[in-house]
């Protein structure tokens, strides 16, 4: 039935699905006399199936919150779920000394976060980011993807990206990635921060 609902033709493709699945039955024989575990997910919901898997390896990795900084001038990421805007905090590319420094460099993170009426803006992508994560764990998603962007995708995206996994790590497993950082010139090394 669930090759028929996906439409998918079967490994052992002949045209007749009954006897593939029962040639596969047999091909596989040897094998599942081996096993420690058999699982016959013809029942089961790939949720279901996941629970069973996390709890039979013992590793039960969770939920993932992806954040990715990136630049509007290089296409926001194909595989966010939501995009979120920072163009509007101050632009570090216009002072000369903090140009040449990623959002990474604490100097840059204070100088975007300078000013109080900016942390209002900070706390709301925090919240939206925070909620629509947990939306998305809540209805037992294994993933979530917020885009976070700004001009070049170097200073005002990382900077907040590396501030919002700072403060969502307690709720959540979080990885992030800097998409644009090293356009425009290459990366930033040490020696010119």
């Amino acid at each position: 039935r669930r090759y028929n609902l996906s439409r998918r033709v079967h490994p052992l493709g002949t045209g007749d699905l009954l006897r593939e699945i029962e040639r596969e039955l047999a091909v596989l024989a040897p094998l599942r006399e081996r096993a420690d575990l058999v699982i016959d997910t013809s029942e089961k919901t790939p949720r279901e199936l996941q629970a069973i898997l996390e709890e039979a390896l013992g590793e039960k990795r969770g939920f993932l919150l992806r954040l990715v900084s990136f630049g509007f001038k290089w296409g926001p990421p194909q595989d966010a779920d939501l995009i979120l805007d920072v163009r509007g905090l101050p632009n570090p590319y216009y002072e000369p000394h903090l140009a040449p420094k990623p959002g990474t460099d604490p100097e840059v993170s204070a100088y975007i976060f300078r000013h109080p009426q900016d942390e209002g803006l900070y706390r709301t992508l925090l919240t939206t980011a925070g909620l629509s994560a947990q939306k998305a764990q809540d209805s037992g998603r294994a993933a979530y993807t917020v885009g976070i962007g700004c001009t070049g995708g170097r200073h005002r995206s990382v900077a907040v990206v590396e501030r919002l996994a700072q403060e969502l790590s307690s709720r959540f497993r979080i990885e992030t990635e800097h998409r644009d950082l090293t356009k425009e010139g290459g990366a930033v090394t040490a020696s010119e921060e």
